[in-house]
């Protein structure tokens, strides 16, 4: 797949997620530890992510917080490829725009399916399920 498209993955999945953006390199490490890491991150966001304590993913700093990680993760993903330095720069900025996109995508989704009258849960699951199929198709 086209590093392009890759990047883009990594850090849409991130702006859902922001675990994923820093764990997806983790997870597809050759080091079991950090795989189990990386596991924990992720599973930590997901169970936190339907507490009802949890503050919005659009208070700050959240949109900065999972920029960074969907630069993070897409600039890591470049260069474990061999990517030569303005690939990665390249990568890095296309993981932060599409983790912008894809934390207020994500938001005014769930919004729109709450203001539906529907169940929070369901929406969270599929919102989940979406991040973690970006984030392996990133690797």
């Amino acid at each position: 797949m086209n590093l392009v498209v890759r990047a883009t993955f990594a850090g849409a999945a991130a702006g859902s997620r922001s675990s994923l953006g820093l764990a997806q390199p983790l997870l597809t490490s050759g080091h079991p530890a950090l795989r189990v890491l990386g596991l924990l991150g992720v599973g930590a966001e997901l169970v936190g992510d339907k507490l009802p304590a949890t503050p919005s993913r659009l208070d700050p700093p959240g949109p900065a917080v999972r920029a960074v990680a969907g630069t993070v993760g897409a600039a890591t993903l470049t260069r474990r490829s061999g990517s030569r330095a303005g690939a990665v720069l390249a990568a890095a900025l296309l993981g932060a725009l599409a983790s912008t996109a894809g934390t207020f995508g994500g938001a005014a989704w769930r919004r729109a399916v709450a203001e539906r009258g529907g169940p929070d849960l369901p929406a969270a699951l599929a919102e989940d399920a979406a991040a973690v199929t970006l984030a392996a198709l990133a690797r």
